[in-house]
């Protein structure tokens, strides 16, 4: 199995109990070894009270990119610790796109950053997740 086929399988069996995700509407649009990129398109149920798209809703979209990303590998990770920086906000109707990196992979731990940004490019929110390799595997190998 290639690196790219293993990132798929892993990402089809972590989407199939991620309920979270889809039911805030997130689509996979690519999975590769360490990579994941996830959109959204933003809905008037995402909005605040300002009319924008929640914060929550791009920490999510983010959140689920670097989850995708770190467990590619077939290796269970969860989150150890993660921020982010918001830049601009996210208006209703755009569709927001999460890319996650694999920046380090040392041993157990991951470093990823994920860029969320607008259908134009323009950079809404950046992400620093922090990963840490637990017990199990998403499928049989």
């Amino acid at each position: 199995m290639t690196p790219k086929q293993r990132a798929e399988k892993s990402a089809e069996a972590l989407w199939s109990n991620d309920k979270a995700s889809r039911w805030l509407g997130m689509q996979i649009e690519v999975v590769d070894e360490g990579f994941a990129c996830l959109s959204l398109k933003v809905e008037s149920h995402h909005t605040n009270g300002h009319g924008i798209c929640h914060g929550g809703v791009t920490y999510a979209l983010a959140d689920s990119a670097f989850a995708f990303a770190c467990n590619s590998r077939n290796q269970t990770c969860v989150a150890q610790h993660n921020t982010m920086t918001y830049v601009a906000p996210a208006n209703l109707g755009d569709q927001l796109i999460a890319r996650a990196k694999e920046v380090s992979l040392t041993g157990r731990n991951g470093i990823y950053d994920v860029e969320v940004t607008n259908q134009d490019g323009g950079v809404i929110a950046a992400f620093r997740g922090c990963s840490r390799s637990i017990r199990g595997t998403l499928f049989e190998e």
